[in-house]
């Protein structure tokens, strides 16, 4: 296996493109390899690593369809339901809370 190009910070050169521009500009790398890494540069710690892919090789993002939206949707749906009171919140439950506002602090919601 040959060795990958490394690039320092935003100096790739034109063609490469790491994930998040690919789809950004409605691509995806579409099984190609990585085919170069950009290194930002930190003091007393590894190195930043990003990881490029060939824009000439990527393939159009595949739609959504029907059966992925209802799918997205359900599981939309399932985060704003709370697990104590199984009442939609209106909202999705933070993980932090694990529950509804009024579920996790009920002394507040009475003092109100």
């Amino acid at each position: 296996m040959a060795a990958l190009p490394v690039f320092r910070w935003r100096l790739a050169p034109d063609g490469y493109a790491t994930r998040r521009q690919l789809r950004a500009r409605g691509l995806r790398p579409g099984g190609q390899d990585v085919a170069a890494q950009l290194e930002r540069p930190r003091r007393r710690r590894e190195p930043l690593v990003a990881y490029l892919y060939r824009v000439d090789l990527a393939k159009p993002v595949r739609p959504m369809t029907p059966a992925k939206w209802a799918a997205l949707a359900k599981a939309n749906r399932a985060r704003r339901i709370c697990p104590e009171c199984r009442q939609d919140a209106g909202y999705v439950i933070p993980t932090s809370l694990g529950a509804c506002v009024t579920c996790a602090y009920p002394e507040e919601q009475r003092a109100a």
